[in-house]
């Protein structure tokens, strides 16, 4: 849309794509944005390999032309809307070793939406979204640090969601509402899962003591099965982390069919990906989407993720972590995406400086 209804200089439309092997050895993060208030239009690809985290990203003014979604070297092409996209990062001339994809992204399953996600601080509104998620396969070929990965339909997953409406980006003064109304904690949990004949969607944001502002649990099927959606409860989720860290190692999400019967997803880590480091998402301190970079800006970098205190503010961002998991005697892979910050009871951590033992 090229004009939005509101002149909040946070009005943003954005989308991600996680790609991500069953063996847990990489998680691609690609996503593009326009901010229509600031004339912007971003794009970012990160790939963790090993202890490595390659980054691509991209910016330059907002164009008339809507239906291009390109930015330097960073490209997605609707090929037929919501079925078939092309995911594309042209290689860097003057590093063959550097990030480069070509990409398939076949969905398998409907998009289905995610709940109206509302956030203020004090009176003032900070986010409004609305959001859809779809869950498919990928195929195509992944270059980077002198390795090619050949993405096939059974041995990797991708996920999507898009997003828009009001979100905050780098600039905002929040005022009287920032100085006061400062947040004790946060908890989050955005759970896509694909299973070879379901797909499902669980999400929970809590604030510092339990209370829940975001919920869903969703089980959906294949376009054609004539099977209707089915809600599975109040997720309640328990979380083992690694010791000294919020970092998960593997997790139970308790659900519950209409019938009443409880159902367990099991979660078991393979690899992650923390957006606050390469792909903009705060509190990164070196980029952030919506930043006006000027026209025609690209940036590559690789990261040394070895040393956690070379990026100590990953620890206080959202981590996209690839898993295994478990219903019914299904084994399924998706993103489990989670940051927990600040104080959060039912986790029994009880500040920012506070971990697991």
């Amino acid at each position: 849309m090229k004009h939005v209804v509101t002149g909040d200089r946070n009005a943003y439309d954005r989308c991600i794509f996680h790609v991500f092997d069953h063996a847990g050895r990489a998680v691609l993060v690609v996503g593009l944005g326009v901010y229509p208030n600031t004339g912007v239009i971003d794009a970012y690809a990160t790939l963790r390999r090993g202890d490595q985290l390659l980054a691509v990203r991209a910016s330059d003014a907002l164009g008339d032309d809507r239906m291009n979604l390109s930015v330097g070297p960073l490209r997605i092409v609707v090929d037929e809307p919501l079925k078939r996209i092309t995911l594309r990062c042209e290689p860097d001339p003057g590093d063959p070793d550097g990030l480069a994809y070509e990409l398939t992204w076949t969905a398998d399953f409907p998009a289905v939406w995610e709940p109206h996600h509302v956030q203020r601080r004090g009176d003032r509104l900070m986010l409004e979204g609305r959001r859809f998620v779809q869950a498919g396969h990928v195929t195509g070929l992944i270059r980077a640090g002198g390795e090619e990965y050949e993405v096939t339909a059974e041995q990797w997953t991708g996920t999507r969601d898009r997003s828009w409406g009001v979100r905050p980006i780098p600039g905002e003064d929040g005022g009287r509402a920032a100085e006061e109304h400062r947040p004790e904690g946060f908890h989050w949990l955005w759970i896509p899962v694909r299973f070879e004949d379901r797909f499902l969607m669980v999400i929970a944001q809590e604030d510092a003591d339990g209370h829940r502002t975001l919920n869903e649990a969703l089980l959906v099927h294949p376009d054609g099965s004539g099977r209707p959606d089915v809600q599975l409860g109040w997720p309640h989720t328990e979380i083992t982390y690694r010791s000294g860290t919020r970092h998960p190692e593997r997790a139970v999400v308790h659900l519950t069919d209409p019938m009443r019967k409880p159902l367990e997803l099991g979660v078991e880590i393979l690899a992650s990906n923390p957006i606050a480091v390469g792909a903009g998402y705060p509190p990164a301190t070196d980029w952030q989407h919506g930043t006006w970079k000027g026209r025609g800006w690209t940036d590559r970098r690789v990261y040394d993720l070895s040393d956690p205190a070379a990026h100590p503010m990953a620890a206080f961002g959202v981590t996209d972590h690839s898993a295994r998991f478990t219903l019914d005697g299904q084994t399924g892979y998706g993103i489990f995406e989670h940051g927990s910050f600040g104080r959060h009871d039912p986790s029994g951590f009880t500040g920012y400086d506070s971990v697991a033992p």
